[in-house]
């Protein structure tokens, strides 16, 4: 159980970075991203609309409970990432940028998979506990 949580912190932590890496320039309208949003075609006044959500998606990601927030948070975190990935491909850039995009899908599937095997292995833990009180009574 120890290296499940261990793994699970690993990747969620890196994937928190990388999401906040992105979410932080687009909040603030950082000349640079406004730049990648030319370049994609997009209108600017969707930059910070996005870095709120990835912002809020990360903050769900984060903290305990909340199982049905946390799923959809993962599920934005991919859709955001499957729709900048795409856009790129639609604009022409290179295979080589898709390496954040591989990682990032590395990162979510990590993270969304230890979650699931930390919060299964929780649950088992709980009900061992509870059983030997059921038992006697």
């Amino acid at each position: 159980m120890k290296k499940i949580v261990i793994s699970y912190w690993c990747f969620t932590g890196l994937l928190s970075v990388l999401m906040a890496g992105g979410s932080i320039p687009d909040i603030l309208a950082v000349p640079d991203a406004v730049a990648l949003f030319d370049h994609l075609g997009y209108p600017s006044y969707l930059l910070p609309f996005l870095g709120i959500a990835k912002l809020l998606g990360i903050v769900a990601i984060l903290v305990p409970g909340f199982p049905r927030v946390k799923e959809w948070a993962y599920a934005g975190l991919v859709f955001d990432l499957l729709g900048a990935m795409y856009s790129s491909i639609a604009v022409g850039d290179p295979v080589s940028s898709w390496i954040m995009f591989i990682i990032g899908f590395i990162l979510i599937g990590g993270s969304y998979t230890l979650y699931h095997k930390r919060r299964d292995g929780i649950s088992r833990i709980a009900s061992n506990k509870q059983q030997p009180l059921l038992n006697n009574a």
